[in-house]
């Protein structure tokens, strides 16, 4: 049953519509699901508030999240906003006695023109808002949870300022705070690190050739990811607290200075061409990312570092299995579905958290042998070509259990 976006919830009264899935969050993650629901007429509501935050960040699209947005049909608008990335470099920056070459990354050693494209986290959630608001199967609700009550056959959200929605099933893509896990009493694992992250947007005299780089410091990694126009960029700088604090605080021309020395001017001289934000950095981890008529995606289920491009690109590769467990199950909200998506899930999340954790790690230890181990991994990738296009292909897409559409 078809629905137009309207600013005034539909179906929230007790004689009002019982959707097949309502999910809660209208970032990226949340539109991406709600989006995948409704192209195969699932009746989804997309409940909560959209107010993009300035703050600097960008997203890495691997391919498989490319892949996923064009199928939503709302890539042909981002493409021209977005920076291939044909290499990846990894540079190791910290001082170690045992210090390996740089490692180099091709995308055409594994059949590819980019890993990914790179493009501001304001213009995805832009372009995918745009695209929701144009599909009459979707219902908007432009207005936030407030609380949730289950029952046999559905769960009821309780909206901001009155009105209800009902579904079978609730996504809660609300964050890494997220009220739905708290208030459904779903356990998580938490941690932090002594990091924040610096992020804005760089002008830069050289051109970048469509090569991200990521210099491994002793306090975290400090990546330039292209940006349209060749010489323009965006920077995530992870540095211990007080001195993240610090750079933060400085004036544009004097961080752009502090951030050509860490980049050892290997793209010139550095303007700050945009807004700049401060991430601290932790973790959480949901081991079972389901409840009752409740299913858990993006940072509400899983949040760690950003590094590696791994972190978005999860989540939506949640939102898409997500689609293919609902689509292929009788009740949205039952155990079935339910038991398919954790279990489809599971294995992905764990690696990629043990991953970025893990180097991370590595990083603000001199433990000789934690350095030895590094630096022979790395050496590893550079020198044994099969090994490298392994890591290459599973990170830009794992093989095993790739949602449907974000197969080739």
């Amino acid at each position: 049953m078809s629905q137009t976006a309207d600013p005034k919830p539909r179906g929230c009264d007790p004689e009002g519509l019982l959707y097949d899935v309502a999910v809660v969050g209208a970032g990226a993650v949340g539109l991406a699901a709600a989006l995948a629901l409704a192209r195969d007429g699932v009746r989804t509501a997309l409940v909560g508030r959209h107010a993009p935050v300035a703050d600097g960040r960008t997203v890495a699209l691997l391919d498989g999240s490319v892949r996923l947005l064009r199928a939503l049909g709302a890539w042909e608008a981002l493409e021209p906003q977005a920076a291939p990335l044909a290499e990846m470099h990894l540079i190791d920056d910290t001082g170690s006695l045992f210090r390996p070459p740089p490692a180099r990354f091709v995308a055409r050693e594994i059949g590819l023109d980019a890993f990914g494209w790179n493009v501001e986290n304001a213009r995805l959630v832009e372009a995918l808002r745009a695209r929701a608001r144009a599909i009459p199967e979707l219902t908007l609700v432009e207005h936030d949870a407030a609380g949730r009550t289950l029952e046999a056959d559905r769960t009821v959200l309780a909206l901001e300022g009155g009105g209800r929605v009902a579904a079978r099933l609730v996504v809660a893509a609300d964050g890494g705070l997220s009220p739905l896990r708290e208030a459904a009493g779903l356990s998580a694992r938490r941690w932090t690190y002594p990091q924040k992250a610096l992020t804005t947007i760089l002008a830069h005299a050289s051109d970048h050739r469509e090569v991200s780089t990521e210099f491994h410091t002793r306090e975290g990694p400090f990546t330039l990811v292209p940006l349209p126009g060749g010489r323009r960029s965006s920077l995530v700088w992870v540095s211990a607290e007080a001195r993240a604090e610090a750079l933060f605080t400085l004036d544009d021309d004097a961080l752009a200075r502090a951030i050509e020395r860490q980049a050892q001017s290997m793209l010139g001289a550095m303007r700050i061409d945009g807004p700049r934000g401060l991430v601290p950095m932790r973790g959480l981890s949901v081991p079972r990312p389901v409840g009752p008529r409740l299913a858990l995606v993006g940072e509400a289920a899983h949040v760690f570092p950003p590094i590696g491009a791994q972190g978005l690109n999860l989540g939506l590769r949640d939102a898409a299995a997500l689609r293919d467990a609902v689509v292929g199950g009788r009740d949205p909200g039952g155990d079935a579905v339910l038991s398919r998506f954790a279990r489809d899930r599971a294995l992905d999340a764990r690696l990629r958290t043990t991953a970025v954790d893990t180097l991370n790690r590595s990083l603000l230890t001199a433990f000789l042998p934690s350095d030895l181990a590094r630096g022979a991994g790395l050496l590893a990738l550079s020198t044994i070509g099969p090994l490298r296009r392994l890591v290459m292909r599973e990170g830009v897409t794992p093989r095993l259990g790739t949602p449907t559409l974000m197969r080739g």
